[in-house]
């Protein structure tokens, strides 16, 4: 729907009108680079405001001082619109090349505004590209070969791919600027870089060999038509002949380009000066044709084929197509004959076939309205070496004879068949992306290139059809399969027919190639150079250099060098199908760009062109495809092996670039589309694998303190499943956004360096306990949500004098097991091994106390699939009590694991009821006196008076509560701990947490009153032996109360049964796996009841005393390995 725009002129405060910004000259910048080095796209919206400061003053006034302050990001109407009116992109290699400043020093010039219209910018252009080598020295062949009927089927198939391309090239073209890079350009930033690297080299390499098929197809002209006694190699004998054109072909060519690449250095001018020249010499060549087609029809020219019965006779050698004459009443031999017999007498020995079959002249182009397009609808496909025969004439079969060869017959230099036609036909339709290539030097660009490009392959496509039926109808099929015109004295076969002269042709030919050569050599080095300098392919990045003015040097030199391996093949035959592979490869993903596109329904898809669908991409796609593997299926293969290994060196080592493409749109409705899949259920238990979140700490220079978390991460994952690394700052965002932002970065290129492959969460919270709180039940998206956190010991945790870092720790164990996660806690973590380490012989021990789902058993196994710990065996052991029968257990585990599929050694360790020994007594009572000591420990009198009045009317009779429970029991120890309880005031921050969390409390409540519960998975035996050692163990301790030592008598009973089975698992586990190279051990709950969260940090510090690498693990509550398949 139109949309109407009304400017109103505003007066300043002064009275003034405000004028528009004032006639900004748009100026070329040598680099002007973006932070990657990479070149800035010229853009005249919002963030490209550097300039705009200079001009600020037109900002100035009261009318606008509402927006005065984001005028930098957000620019006037009035402005946004100057810009655009003065927006240019000019091609590179065009006007900046051919009118550089000579002068570096001096100012540079005005950017003229484009002029070039549909007409001499698109269309002419598209038809000096589409018209060539291929229809002056192969259409009359393939005609010749496939028959009308196939000939047109060839035709109508390319020309259909490249419409099909047409369309979806112009849908792209015309969905906002094109700027330089032409087709490259269309497809890197509609399929990404990685697709638009590769297939911009693929059509590269195909431009490159282009040029090598033109140059080659110069010389066949030259050498074949023009000068063939210009020819360096001459054959003695007939076998030798392909060899001495190839080798001639190498020689010229070689020379030929050469002094191509000296034009193209010496300035690009003189290249596009002399293509109307080129166009004309085409467009001439053309008309020759049809006005010889025309004349045909009154009077036919005269270009007799000599056949030998049914045989074409190369008549290169001999003036009169007869064995014998009369020459004053006296038959005398002809050349003919001496060709064919061992002597010019009537007597001498003659070939068999000669001497059998009668020699006739038959007329090699009978015109229009003769019959002849009856006989050449029909294919007449020959294998190399076969004769070119007329199956019209009559003709006496002969045995076959080696001299057949060497007989001045006109024969097949190569196998003929329909697919190897298809690929040497489509060079001939290529072309089309000349109109985008000059989007920059046109007037309005948007209109001119669907316009022009389809309405130059529909010009084309005309004139191939009409080609292929005049050809058929007018010439002679055995003069349309002559490849080289030898049956009619070394003619073109094509200038035959041509009016008024066969030279019309030869010469138009000629400097059509030339021309088509030069551009070529022109084209490919630019379009090396715009990849090269998109820089996301790092190798290349020296090709993005030139000369002075830009023109691109050491492209060129490159270009030249893959020229030359094509002009070493030096057979245009074998040439043409291996561009064919890289235009085809280009056609496809242009067709794929616009089918992405358009079924994504990205907002920004809004093209201009209309008359596109995304079933049509996909016809044009699967045509260039077909027609891939039609031409020849191996060189197909090559092409696609090629971009594959482009494609993956840039995804793998590239520079990432994020230019809103398609395949970006494409991954995102993917990946919603598996997320809402994932939503439906859980994964199965077979299904199931760690999705890891990683907790890191940062210090104060926003470093990883512990990087070999990741390296275990790695490790555990190999590439597969979900890890999120995430990190928790203090403050808020508006303050903290820069150093969330350094620490994120810091966090990916440590990713990187561990190749760790996931994402990467920063989050600012105003304490450390709710960020990782918010972490842990927010992180993830949909069904891809972490299942795992794992996370480093605290080891200096009693050196610290802020207790909130233990405690964290402890809360974060109750969250995830609140929230069914497993936990995974890696102590002395900085002593794990690297990515690059190879751990030899060794163990990984398990020790299997309490069932977990499965994760002890998972752990090692996942681990052994990394090249760091697939040496090493895995062991586990297991606790037996009094009370278990050890040789059962190790059977009964041994089956499980053999159902598992697990390799292990097993061993179960026996633990009897001993009596608690003194080291226990003794270091439960350090625990609880550390415990004491730090529950003495208040919040001072300014801080508790702040804390009072920051807290909700709810909650503060609660604090009051607190804060009398804690002035009472300082009363009472002041004497002793005053210095103490004056330096430290950790409890303020706890005592905030309480209050956002208030549940906690309510928890904590229930807890004190709630007997403890200890949650096993075992079976009604296992629970009645379990009472029986609870009823022993009440009796032993009641026993040995009458040995106690006085202080202890007023120990936790309940604290010394948990030391002394730390004490008691510690000795076991170090005895056993002291030289492990990592120990996985289940991780005990934390208490319910919080104020013996420093006696539970006290019980795990003991059972890992003595261990080198520990692996805590504690499940999530469900079953993670099956024995079923």
């Amino acid at each position: 729907m139109p949309t109407n725009f009304t400017v109103v002129p505003v007066k300043d405060a002064r009275g003034a009108k405000r004028s528009p910004t004032e006639d900004n000259v748009l100026r070329e910048e040598d680099e002007e680079a973006t932070g990657d080095g990479v070149p800035k796209e010229n853009s005249p919206f919002i963030n490209n405001t550097d300039n705009d400061k200079a001009n600020s003053n037109s900002y100035d006034g009261t009318n606008m001082a509402l927006f005065e302050e984001e005028m930098d990001s957000h620019p006037m109407v009035s402005s946004l619109l100057n810009k655009l009116a003065n927006y240019t992109n000019l091609t590179q290699g065009a006007h900046e090349h051919e009118e550089a400043d000579e002068d570096e020093g001096a100012k540079k010039k005005t950017v003229k505004s484009p002029q070039m219209g549909t007409f001499m910018g698109v269309y002419l252009p598209c038809l000096q590209n589409i018209l060539g080598v291929i229809l002056f020295l192969r259409l009359t062949w393939i005609v010749g070969t496939a028959g009308i009927l196939e000939s047109l089927a060839i035709v109508g198939l390319c020309c259909s791919c490249t419409m099909l391309t047409a369309i979806s090239m112009s849908a792209i073209a015309t969905n906002g600027v094109v700027p330089a890079g032409g087709s490259y350009y269309m497809i890197s930033r509609s399929l990404g870089p990685e697709f638009g690297g590769a297939v911009g080299l693929c059509f590269y390499l195909g431009t490159t060999f282009a040029g090598s098929m033109y140059i080659l197809g110069t010389i066949e002209i030259l050498l074949t038509y023009i000068v063939p006694k210009a020819a360096i190699f001459v054959a003695d004998k007939k076998e030798d002949e392909v060899a001495a054109l190839l080798n001639n072909m190498r020689v010229y060519g070689t020379c030929c380009l050469a002094l191509m690449a000296v034009v193209v250095f010496v300035g690009v001018k003189y290249v596009n000066k002399l293509a109307l020249v080129f166009l004309a010499c085409v467009i001439l060549s053309i008309l020759a044709i049809y006005a010889g087609v025309i004349k045909s029809v009154f009077e036919p020219p005269d270009f007799p084929v000599c056949m030998l019965g049914n045989r074409t006779l190369h008549n290169q050698k001999f003036d009169k197509c007869l064995k014998t004459e009369v020459i004053d009443n006296l038959t005398v031999s002809t050349q003919l004959w001496r060709l064919f017999c061992d002597g010019p007498n009537l007597n001498a020995t003659c070939n068999e076939y000669f001497t059998n079959n009668n020699v006739t002249e038959v007329q090699g182009i009978p015109g229009l309205t003769s019959r002849v397009i009856s006989d050449n609808l029909w294919s007449a496909y020959a294998s190399l070496g076969m004769t070119v025969e007329d199956h019209k004439l009559p003709s006496l079969p002969a045995p076959e004879s080696a001299q057949d060869f060497n007989m001045p017959y006109v024969v097949n230099d190569i196998t003929t068949f329909f697919t190897l036609l298809v690929g040497i036909y489509f060079p001939s339709v290529t072309g089309i992306m000349a109109g985008s290539n000059r989007s920059g030097d046109l007037r309005d660009a948007q209109k001119s290139i669907p316009i022009g490009t389809i309405l130059a392959i529909a010009t084309t496509s005309f004139i191939y059809v009409t080609c292929v039926v005049l050809f058929g109808a007018c010439i002679e099929g055995v003069l349309l399969r002559d490849k080289f015109g030898d049956s009619v004295k070394g003619n073109l076969v094509i200038g035959t027919l041509s009016w008024p002269s066969p030279w019309v042709i030869v010469i138009g030919s000629f400097f059509s190639c030339c021309g088509a050569g030069l551009q070529s050599l022109t084209g490919a080095p630019r379009l090396l150079q715009a990849i090269a300098r998109d820089g996301i392919v790092p190798f290349l990045q020296v090709f993005g250099h030139g000369k002075a003015n830009g023109e691109p040097t050491w492209a060129l030199l490159l270009t030249a060098g893959i020229c030359e391996i094509g002009i070493l093949i030096a057979s245009l035959d074998s040439v043409a199908p291996i561009l064919s592979m890289f235009f085809l490869m280009c056609y496809l993903f242009v067709n794929l760009a616009c089918a992405v596109q358009t079924l994504l329904r990205t907002p920004n898809w809004r093209p201009r062109f209309k008359y596109y669908h995304w079933t049509l991409s996909f016809l044009g796609m699967s045509l260039c495809l077909a027609i891939m593997f039609i031409s020849s299926w191996y060189y197909a293969i090559v092409a696609m092996a090629i971009a594959g290994c482009i494609y993956k060196y840039i995804e793998y080592r590239g520079a990432e670039k994020e230019w809103g493409d398609g395949i970006r749109g494409l991954s995102l409705n993917a990946a919603r589309y598996a997320l809402i899949r994932l939503e439906d259920a859980p994964p199965h238990t077979k299904n199931w694998r760690p999705q890891v979140l990683v907790l890191l700490n940062l210090d104060s220079d926003q470093s990883i303190k512990h990087p070999r978390l990741l390296s275990f991460t790695t490790q555990l994952k190999a590439g597969k499943g979900l890890t999120i690394v995430a990190n928790v700052l203090e403050g808020t965002y508006l303050t903290k956004d820069t150093e969330a932002r350094r620490a994120e970065q810091n966090i990916k290129v440590c990713m990187s360096t561990e190749r760790t492959k996931g994402f990467c969460h920063v989050v600012v919270s105003s304490n450390l306990r709710d960020g990782v709180s918010h972490l842990i039940q927010s992180a993830g998206l949909g069904g891809m949500k972490h299942n795992t956190v794992l996370m480093a010991w605290p080891g200096t945790w009693k050196q610290s004098n802020d207790p909130q870092s233990w405690k964290n720790f402890i809360e974060t164990i109750r969250e995830t097991t609140a929230t069914h996660h497993a936990l995974l806690v890696a102590k002395n973590v900085d002593s794990f091994p690297t990515n690059q380490e190879r751990l030899g012989e060794g163990t990984i021990d398990v020790w299997w106390v309490v069932h977990d789902g499965g994760m002890l058993m998972l752990l090692p196994f996942l681990l052994r699939q990394h090249k760091v710990w697939r040496k090493c065996k895995m062991r586990i052991f297991t606790v037996a009590q009094l009370d278990d029968n050890s040789i059962q257990m190790k059977k009964d585990l041994q089956m499980f694991l053999y159902h598992l599929r697990l390799d292990a050694e097993v061993e179960v360790v026996e633990m009897h009821d001993n009596d608690i020994s003194a080291f226990t007594y003794e270091k439960t009572l350090v625990m609880e006196q550390r415990s004491q000591m730090l529950k003495q420990m208040q919040l001072s009198r300014t801080e508790r008076e702040r804390e009072i009045q920051s807290i909700t009317d709810e909650s503060r009779s609660s604090i009051r509560r607190k804060h009398q429970v804690a002035a009472e029991s300082s009363s009472q120890s002041q004497s002793r701990h005053s210095s103490t309880a004056d330096d430290n005031q950790e409890d303020e921050a706890q005592l905030i947490h309480d209050r956002n969390t208030a549940s906690h409390t309510a928890i904590n409540d229930k807890a004190d009153a709630a007997p403890e519960r200890v949650h096993m998975t075992w079976t009604k035996d296992k629970l009645f032996t379990e009472r029986r050692h609870r009823e022993c163990n009440a009796n032993v301790a009641v026993r040995d109360l009458f040995n106690m030592k006085p202080e202890w008598e007023s120990l936790n009973q309940s604290n010394v049964r948990r030391m002394h089975t730390a004490v008691k698992l510690n000795e076991v586990v170090v005895n056993k796996s002291q030289g492990a190279h990592l120990v996985l051990l289940n991780m005990p709950g934390p208490p319910k009841n919080r104020g013996g969260d420093e006696n539970y940090m006290e019980f795990l510090e003991v059972l890992l005393e003595g261990l080198n690498r520990v692996l805590l693990v504690r499940g999530g509550g469900r079953e993670v390995i099956t024995i079923y398949s």
